[in-house]
């Protein structure tokens, strides 16, 4: 695969991992970076070595760059993505896809119509982690699933985060910014969604910043931060999905897959760390056995980065997305983290929100396919 290039936009916290990760996949290039923080800009290109910075505009315009790393807030993320996409350019951005539904459809068939590429994070669901879980689903160890239930209690981003205020705005909220990850998880193992349930509450009118250079300061919450909901797949599986901002502790956090069978266990859901996510035990118990096995994937050498010989991503690897798409692109195939995926999430979390303030199932109207595995020598073979 040739060299991708790529311009990033959005230079805030989250920059810092696909910087770091982009660097070693030989097949990427970031050759640009820029964002409405220019003096950010300038400090994140200078540790990570990307070559330019530029007005975001100006990257976007650029002949020579092959597609657009998207990482600006999510209110920005439609607006960026159009405006590459009618540059010519592919496009991968962060979550969510898109917070307006009309938006998510106008950058698919924009991208359809100019025969260009869009591709979505969370890319997660291509860790050594989940593509564990696949694997013993698709053998059958734990038989047909019949139930799937996610459990991520969290209490908010204000302790960390230097500017959460995005978080708990229009468009920001646990279901929106935690959902993404379980949700394609839960796609990618067991299909699309057809129905969803929800109840939110939003338990603080504010809350106050407790780190950095803003710390003490107050701000509004305009979303529900704590959430439950009902989905049923497809394929008739059924399912749960607890997303909060408002736990101080819980002996919950776990994702679990039940069969027919016996059940498929993930602790630790909590992304606060990124990496839990990609990477971690996966526990099987099944009607054979009396206690519970564990089946991880062999934890790869920190060299892997640079000596890619097997598939593992059992580190945060947050950017294989835009690998894949890039190979995806040079192949001419459908990317694994496809737009078709990335809408779909969005619209069932939409229907959960819509859900909850009108007290009502919710059908959801699109579908996509359900994502194949990622196979164990990627990106040598597809």
């Amino acid at each position: 695969m040739r060299n991708f290039r790529v311009g990033l936009i959005g230079t805030g916290r989250i920059s810092e991992v696909y910087l770091r990760n982009c660097a070693a996949f030989g097949e990427l290039e970031i050759v640009a970076c820029g964002s409405l923080n220019m003096d950010e800009s300038h400090a994140k290109a200078a540790e990570f070595g990307v070559p330019r910075v530029a007005l975001p505009e100006e990257i976007i315009a650029d002949p020579e760059i092959d597609s657009i790393l998207n990482l600006t807030i999510p209110a920005a993320h439609a607006n960026v993505s159009i405006a590459a996409l009618e540059s010519g350019k592919h496009v991968y951005s962060e979550k969510p896809f898109v917070t307006d539904l009309m938006d998510g459809r106008r950058i698919l068939d924009l991208a359809r119509e100019k025969g260009l590429t869009v591709s979505n994070a969370p890319d997660t669901f291509l860790g050594g982690r989940w593509q564990t879980v696949r694997k013993l689903l698709d053998s059958g160890v734990i038989g047909a699933p019949t139930g799937v239930a996610a459990f991520v209690p969290t209490r908010g981003v204000e302790r960390h985060h230097p500017n959460p205020d995005f978080y708990y705005a229009k468009g920001g909220g646990p279901l929106l910014d935690l959902g993404p990850y379980y949700l394609t998880a839960m796609v990618f193992l067991l299909g699309p969604i057809r129905q969803v349930a929800a109840m939110g509450k939003k338990t603080f009118a504010a809350r106050m910043i407790e780190n950095g250079p803003r710390n003490g300061q107050v701000m509004p919450v305009e979303e529900d931060t704590h959430c439950l909901n009902l989905i049923a797949f497809e394929n008739g599986v059924i399912g749960e999905m607890m997303v909060s901002f408002d736990v101080w502790e819980s002996e919950t956090p776990r994702f679990e897959i039940y069969g027919e069978d016996g059940t498929i266990c993930i602790p630790d859901a909590d992304p606060g760390d990124g990496a839990n996510i990609f990477h971690g035990p996966v526990w099987y118990r099944t009607r054979k056995e009396a206690r519970w096995s564990m089946r991880p994937r062999p934890v790869a050498p920190a060299e892997w980065c640079v000596a890619r010989n097997t598939h593992g991503f059992n580190y945060d690897a947050r950017g294989v997305g835009l690998l894949e798409m890039a190979d995806a692109v040079t192949n001419g195939r459908t990317p694994r983290a496809s737009g078709a995926l990335a809408y779909h999430i969005t619209e069932a979390m939409q229907a959960m929100l819509t859900s909850a303030r009108e007290a009502r199932f919710v059908e959801v109207a699109s579908t996509c396919a359900r994502p194949k595995p990622l196979p164990e020598n990627f990106p040598e073979d597809c």
